[in-house]
């Protein structure tokens, strides 16, 4: 019996298989394709709060190395400045997911996660025990859990009969790479059914999105269905021909009722299905990875119940849900109607005006995300219920100087390698993250005491002169220390005192040692 069993091998599948490797869990990816080729380039955008999650593990160049930088986003018409948002990463990376795929299997496989090819899943059955994998043409596999990222029609989130919950389609898209015989129009061209476009790769193919006259079903597309939408819109089909990738997508948006059902999990777009406007897709699923790896790696190893692993919905649902919002909201703009048109010239003035359209920057960027601390009645305003501002959210990447440091590694199999100490090493917090393990950050308050969970918990002893600062909240107090989890989310802040520490500890990282405590 495998410790988890991942379904799907798309950046989801990898970013989760890598972070259970890291904490030292028995897991598997299954992948229906062959290899890891994609047929087309797919989605082309990722977002700041992905690419700190990639500098948390240490990956990050490898990934900026690969795309191109720019430092806007768009909302209706209107340019988003990302430039002043306080990340290192203030900008969206252009990279399509065929390279990301391609980065994070070269970072799987130097982990040694092992990935199945060639095999389909065609249903799961959970038990109080564990769960059954059910393989076409053969007998199941057997996991402790399953996590479901294969994708918008998931076979295993229908096999676990969890119902996605989310308003129909309005309007159906075509995309397709193709060679074409004739020259290209200068620019994309919007209309009442639309937004539609021509563009050429660096390959030689052209990019295509045309929107249909109707809404169609999600029958797979033919190329005289394409060459007919074209002609409707430009007159001409352009002469295309040889497509190397078409598909059809829809402006539907649709959320998982919740994402897990007993031992089994979901993840990705097999958790969400949303419109590709705003480029968002990618950077939900990798977040939704970093957030439920650490979680099964710290049940597995036996140092969590698995109440902890309840909070992976409490924490994401809520997370997708906003961000859905932004794309039902962006596609809304996405064709010539007045009474459209005069709503996005409104949000235009309006998100004009000095730092206006900071929190819609801090929406698309992934870089609002507040965990645990939000009332249901505060979720839309991101203000913290209780604590200090830093509590639930993503820890600032501040530079820090350590004058002492405790750290602590995993075996694969779950048993943690011996503590070495370090110190005068200048660097930055998401150094300290690269192992995906907790780390408890001191910062010249009173000394802390970690007993019990020095096995779990890297202990940091260190300082800093950099500015507090988190986007739309803006400067907030400097504290003395904090508690950061593994997926770089603050879970504990001291201000000159150690009240709720153990609390903290214990609620995130399992009861303390008792040998440890005794002795």
């Amino acid at each position: 019996m495998h410790e988890v069993v991942i379904v799907g091998c798309g950046p989801t599948g990898l970013m989760l298989a890598a972070e259970l490797r890291l904490s030292g869990v028995d897991a598997v990816v299954l992948e229906r394709r062959a290899s890891q080729a994609l047929a087309g380039s797919r989605g082309g955008g990722v977002h700041s709060r992905t690419l700190e999650l990639f500098d948390q593990r240490g990956i990050v160049n490898r990934f900026l190395a690969a795309g191109t930088t720019f430092a806007a986003a768009t909302f209706g018409s209107t340019p988003l400045d990302l430039s002043a948002l306080p990340t290192r990463h203030p900008y969206t990376l252009a990279l399509f997911q065929n390279h990301v795929e391609r980065l994070l299997l070269e970072w799987v496989e130097e982990l040694g996660a092992p990935i199945r090819r060639g095999v389909e899943v065609t249903g799961v059955a959970s038990h109080d025990d564990g769960v059954a994998v059910q393989l076409a043409g053969g007998g199941p596999l057997t996991a402790q859990f399953v996590v479901a990222a294969d994708g918008g029609r998931s076979a295993v989130r229908r096999a676990a009969g969890i119902e996605l919950i989310g308003p129909d389609a309005t309007r159906s898209s075509l995309i397709a790479e193709v060679q074409a015989t004739e020259p290209l129009p200068p620019a994309a061209k919007v209309d009442a059914r639309g937004i539609h476009g021509l563009h050429a790769m660096a390959d030689g193919m052209v990019r295509v999105v045309v929107t249909e006259a109707t809404l169609e079903s999600a029958a797979e597309p033919t190329l005289a269905d394409l060459q007919q939408a074209l002609n409707d819109v430009f007159g001409t089909d352009f002469g295309v021909h040889s497509p190397t990738w078409l598909s059809r997508f829809s402006d539907a948006t649709r959320q998982a009722a919740s994402y897990r059902s007993g031992r089994i999990f979901l993840a990705g777009d097999a958790a969400h299905v949303h419109s590709p406007t705003g480029g968002m897709g990618i950077g939900l699923g990798i977040q939704d990875a970093v957030n439920l790896g650490w979680k099964l790696g710290q049940v597995l190893r036996g140092e969590s119940s698995q109440d902890l692993l309840d909070t992976y919905h409490a924490e994401r649902h809520p997370a997708g849900a906003r961000a859905l919002k932004f794309t039902m909201a962006q596609s809304l703009f996405q064709k010539a109607d007045p009474r459209q048109e005069a709503l996005r010239d409104l949000l235009d003035e309006a998100l004009r005006v000095e730092r206006a359209s900071v929190p819609a920057a801090a929406l698309v960027t992934g870089l609002d995300v507040v965990y645990g601390v939000m009332t249901s009645d505060a979720a839309d305003t991101k203000e913290p219920a209780t604590g200090h501002p830093l509590l639930g959210r993503r820890m600032p990447d501040v530079g820090v100087t350590t004058g002492g440091m405790t750290t602590v590694g995993i075996r694969p199999g779950g048993t943690t390698t011996g503590a070495t100490t370090a110190e005068g090493h200048t660097g930055k917090v998401y150094d300290l993250l690269h192992s995906a393990r907790p780390v408890l950050l001191e910062l010249g308050g009173p000394q802390l005491d970690v007993t019990g969970w020095t096995d779990r918990v890297q202990h940091v002893r260190a300082t800093t002169t950099d500015p507090w600062n988190l986007p739309v909240i803006g400067d907030v107090a400097a504290p003395t220390a904090v508690l950061v989890r593994p997926d770089g989310y603050v879970a504990w802040v001291g201000l000159d005192s150690a009240e709720g520490l153990a609390e903290a500890l214990g609620s995130w990282f399992g009861p303390p040692r008792r040998d440890e405590v005794a002795g």
